[in-house]
């Protein structure tokens, strides 16, 4: 039987994460390869999902698979586990196409995700693929099957970029699916190795399991507009732009047959804001508390400081939820404000202590070089984390990823020159300088942030006394561990 559709997953860990990628890193089901599959499903098309990331495969064999299955188009998803990642999994997602056309020249591939969208004239330009997409997906993938199908004209894709002899053709983007529940349901978990999917290693650091593990989604896009984020380069190309939802029950039902089909019990809510707007998820709370397994249920989400309500922390807590992450960026007020971060460092404590209090870890995320960061800033964030004491706390480099206001903002000669540049832990990671500070010094202060706060006698006290000695020893072990760098191998940047 024909295969009309092969979507890929391209994976790249090992470049994005070098050897924290072994052990450390979460392997999860990729949001769009469900979603994408599920739609195209349901219109008649048939629609297979190749997750090299999970299986562990390499462009070669991703090639020859291709070319076993035959597939009448391949669609190559360059999404990573969040809205930022997108970027540096195009170093993978770049070789993969490659490799396939070595090996099939005329297979037509497809690429699509949020870096496609910010930049795709470039990323037709400059990789080997017949087509990108300047927008979610979905309605592209269908519709681009259906003109191969009947042999008409490109121009009748919406969202699709392609070429018309030397000329590349940008088709105007579809408008947003709008009923999530029916058309981006993603439930097609029977097409995924469900048992090669793990958790990150904190989430198990009370005595959870890693595996069998599962991310789901409950909203797209997000309201706000942080000027470092890239995640609306989906959706900005149709308007108007909008937060849209799916119904509590839909959730509630998708967990529970995770829960029952797969046994997961350790999930992801991949929301760039989870706990955002009540009527979506306190009803899904409430759903999920009513369950009989609710107490098995280890799942982390993302809220922000000025929506985490004290009221429905109890909640949040009798549902499973067992961490929230929350974007607390950095110690100073000043530079929190010129990143559209505008909240008080009296309430960035009381929520932390609050969700601590009712029995929820907290996980901070502190970025380093944002656009006003100075050195003497960038040791306030350090000296916050270190006060704040979350149970986990991620340290990144600030970075203009393309689909950002930053990426406007920063020239040319600031970016990074490769896209694996763009991960926070790979080897050519470049962030983006500030007016007093290089690339080398944001990144090198970022990997003394990481060692101090996580060898810190404080926070190792406080995790031993919370999780016991064996994560204790495991925190000092990851601590330990020294990224090579390429930029700071060259330039004489210090702490």
């Amino acid at each position: 039987m024909l295969l009309d559709l092969l979507l890929v997953n391209p994976g790249g860990s090992r470049a994005v994460y070098q050897d924290l990628a072994a052990e450390l890193t979460a392997i999860e089901p990729n949001l769009w390869c469900r979603l994408i599959c599920g739609y195209v499903r349901d219109r008649g098309w048939s629609a297979e999902i190749l997750d090299a990331e999970a299986e562990g495969l390499g462009p070669d064999r991703i090639a020859a698979r291709v070319a076993t299955l035959a597939p009448k188009l391949v669609c190559v998803v360059a999404h990573g586990h969040q809205p930022s990642a997108s970027t540096q999994s195009m170093t993978a997602a770049g070789e993969i196409c490659r490799r396939i056309k070595r090996m099939l020249p005329k297979q037509p591939i497809l690429i699509v995700g949020g870096h496609v969208a910010a930049l795709p004239e470039r990323t037709l330009n400059e990789e080997a693929v017949d087509f990108a997409c300047n927008s979610e997906g979905p309605m592209t993938v269908d519709q681009l099957l259906g003109v191969m199908d009947a042999g008409r004209n490109l121009e009748l894709v919406e969202g699709l970029v392609w070429r018309s002899r030397n000329e590349i053709i940008v088709n105007p983007a579809p408008p947003l699916i709008q009923d999530l529940d029916r058309d981006l349901h993603g439930d097609v978990w029977d097409r995924l190795p469900m048992d090669k999917y793990r958790s990150h290693n904190w989430q198990a650091f009370a005595g959870g399991e890693r595996q069998p593990y599962a991310s789901i989604y409950t909203s797209l896009s997000c309201p706000f507009e942080c000027r470092f984020c890239m995640i609306d380069a989906l959706f900005r190309a149709s308007k108007p732009r909008q937060y849209r939802m799916r119904s509590p029950a839909a959730v509630v039902a998708e967990i529970d047959h995770l829960y029952r089909r797969y046994h997961v019990r350790t999930f992801k809510i991949v929301d760039e804001m989870f706990v955002l707007a009540p009527k979506l998820y306190v009803p899904i709370c409430e759903g999920l508390a009513a369950k009989p397994y609710a107490s098995e249920l280890n799942i982390w989400a993302y809220g922000r400081i000025d929506t985490v309500k004290d009221k429905h922390l109890p909640l949040l807590r009798s549902a499973g939820i067992r961490w929230l992450a929350l974007g607390i960026e950095s110690g100073s007020v000043h530079v929190r404000d010129g990143a559209d971060k505008a909240f008080d460092q009296d309430d960035i404590y009381a929520v932390v202590r609050a969700i601590q209090a009712a029995g929820i870890n907290a996980l901070g995320n502190f970025i380093f070089g944002l656009p006003d960061d100075t050195k003497l800033s960038m040791l306030a964030t350090l000296d916050m984390a270190k006060q704040l004491r979350c149970e986990w706390s991620n340290f990144y480099s600030g970075m203009c990823y393309p689909g950002s206001r930053l990426y406007d903002d920063t020239p040319e000669k600031d970016r990074p020159t490769s896209w694996a540049g763009y991960s926070q832990h790979s080897f050519e990671c470049t962030p983006t300088p500030t007016a007093t500070l290089t690339s080398a010094e944001v990144l090198a202060f970022r990997d003394h942030a990481f060692k101090e706060y996580f060898s810190d006698p404080g926070y190792l006290t406080m995790i031993e006394r919370k999780f016991g000695e064996a994560v204790r020893t495991h925190v000092e072990l990851m601590a330990a561990h020294r990224l090579p760098r390429k930029l700071l191998e060259c330039s004489p940047a210090t702490t």
